[in-house]
């Protein structure tokens, strides 16, 4: 299929584009941001309801199940896709800012031609090993089922994003965010009918109910992402001998940039694989049983780490912007845009995360509760919330060092502070009086470690200067004003007999506003700032009317 394509006519198209204002709508590391961020919250949204229903319906053992045999999976959607994604978003972005745009063409064919043939050949690698790898690894016959159901996704999720990274290089961010918000209404849909439909027949059936439900999301996804490209690029007929000419310079390229990365991606996964392993295995050393190891590692996977992760929709979304969007200032050499773009993803890092951190640390069983209905992985989540603007962090930083080509600085600092988190986890775990807070406090160090690692280096390597007042201190000052205003508040409606759910509902809107205006007092959200936050809102209202 991708032979089929023809590189000269897309070429042509794109230069005649570029010469009429049509080469795809470029759009700004804030704007690019709020349209992946507004699609995130969709996304967090729609997974909280996923979540909810799915603990109450399969419970805490069927999410240990599957959030067990999920890091292997994503493992093999490392090694099919080998960071082609990133790397595309990268070069195109490079050539964009060039104006070559027959070598962006040239550059999306190519990728899809290597992830089309890597994917293939791990799917059914990953297939014929999937008895070996679930019985030794996990010891568990029953993560098997719903690991062989999760696999033919592999070959669905790395080819669509080759496509997200060819949009993300053209920092038009609309494509992915319409997927991912489809991706994730699909599989919750469907997640939740055929968890439904089967859990008459046992826990492992519900499993695999969940993991169908998420290769239908996968697949409505890529179908939305393919009706993009081909609506924007009519493409004709390639010859064979089209990508015959500089092909080798481009795979150096591509592979150049992308192996770093799936170095770190793989490594990443790895001890993520091992974290889902070792976890409950020191659990049992602690003293639990192995039904109540799984259940409490579906607590802490399932429910606390799901809740630390999801303010980190903004700074994913920002992560993804910043690829090309710090490519295109190195490209072009502009220091001035470098630095600003820096500073102000920095800024909406710490805006995010300190928050956040303060949230969850006050008040962590009333959240699991009202959720999730497990107030008990509250204990884990609360020492989670003390590392929650450092895991914020890393993700933001890392995405600014691959966009100034430097993938193997974060990959560094990621084996760095995956250690330490492994030898906290085993030794910490393992105590009784420790238990799953041990591995929560291991994560916080990974997360402390790597974050301050990563921002030394982007220091270092770009003499940038950072605005710590504007970036740490005011918002950590908002943080703990609004973090007093919220206990006393809580606890004051508490003890007025005020239901949980109304009174947390009430405590965090009023926390907010309160942070909110902290920050435009101390000057940390300036007149700027504000007047961009209403043009973006009125261009997404203005979009949504049309």
């Amino acid at each position: 299929m991708v032979c089929a394509l023809n590189v000269w006519a897309g070429a042509k198209q794109a230069q005649t584009a570029a010469r009429e204002g049509k080469m795809g709508h470029r759009q700004s590391l804030l704007t690019g941001t709020m349209v992946l961020s507004a699609a995130s919250m969709a996304n967090r949204l729609l997974g909280f309801v996923y979540q909810v229903f799915l603990i109450r319906l399969i419970g805490t053992d069927g999410i240990g199940l599957f959030t067990m045999v999920f890091p292997v999976y994503i493992l093999a959607l490392v090694l099919a896709s080998l960071g082609i994604p990133v790397a595309v978003a990268h070069l195109v972005s490079a050539a964009v800012a060039r104006r070559d745009f027959s070598r962006v063409y040239r550059l999306l064919y190519l990728s899809l031609a290597y992830t089309v043939g890597f994917s293939l050949v791990v799917t059914v690698v990953a297939l014929l090993s999937a008895r070996f790898l679930t019985g030794k690894i996990f010891s568990d016959p029953a993560t098997y089922l719903p690991f062989v159901c999760l696999l033919p996704g592999v070959f669905i999720v790395s080819v669509c994003s080759v496509f997200r990274g060819f949009f993300q290089g053209l920092q038009d961010m609309t494509p992915t965010a319409a997927s991912q918000t489809l991706e994730q209404a699909v599989r919750v849909a469907a997640g939740l009918l055929l968890a439904g439909l089967f859990i008459r027949h046992g826990v492992v059936a519900a499993a695999c109910g969940a993991s169908l439900g998420v290769v239908c999301g996968e697949a409505a996804g890529f179908l939305l992402m393919l009706g993009f490209f081909f609506h924007r690029r009519a493409l004709s007929p390639l010859p064979r001998r089209a990508l015959s000419g500089g092909a080798g310079q481009l795979t150096w390229e591509i592979f150049r940039f992308a192996l770093p990365v799936t170095l770190m991606r793989l490594v990443s996964t790895a001890f993520l694989s091992l974290d889902a392993v070792l976890i409950p295995h020191r659990l049992v050393t602690a003293g639990f049983t192995p039904r109540e190891a799984t259940g409490i590692y579906g607590q802490f996977a399932g429910i606390a780490e799901t809740l630390l992760h999801t303010p980190g929709m903004v700074t994913v979304a920002l992560s993804t912007a910043l690829v090309p969007a710090v490519s295109e200032a190195l490209t072009a050499r502009d220091t001035r845009l470098l630095n600003s773009r820096i500073n102000n993803a920095l800024r909406l890092t710490t805006f995010t995360g300190f928050p956040s951190a303060a949230v969850f640390f006050l008040l962590p069983e009333e959240i699991c509760k009202a959720v999730f209905g497990y107030p008990e992985a509250g204990g884990a989540l609360q020492v989670l919330a003390l590392g929650a603007p450092f895991l914020y962090l890393q993700q933001t930083t890392t995405g600014v060092l691959q966009g100034l080509g430097q993938p193997f600085i974060p990959f560094r600092n990621l084996v760095v502070a995956s250690v330490f988190k492994v030898a906290g986890i085993y030794f910490l775990t393992g105590i009784p009086a420790y238990g799953i807070r041990g591995a929560a406090a291991a994560l916080v160090c990974s997360f402390v470690m790597m974050g301050v690692l990563n921002l030394l280096d982007l220091r270092q390597l770009t003499g940038c200067s950072i605005r710590f007042a504007d970036i740490f201190l005011k918002p950590l000052v908002a943080s703990a004003v609004a973090g007093a205003l919220i206990f006393a508040m809580y606890n004051y409606l508490a003890a007025c007999g005020v239901g949980a759910v109304p009174n947390l509902c009430t405590t965090l809107v009023l926390g907010g506003a309160a942070y909110a205006a902290v920050l435009f007092l101390t000057g940390a959200l300036s007149r700027q700032d504000r007047q961009r936050l209403s043009n973006i809102f009125c261009k997404i209202l203005t979009a949504i009317k049309r």
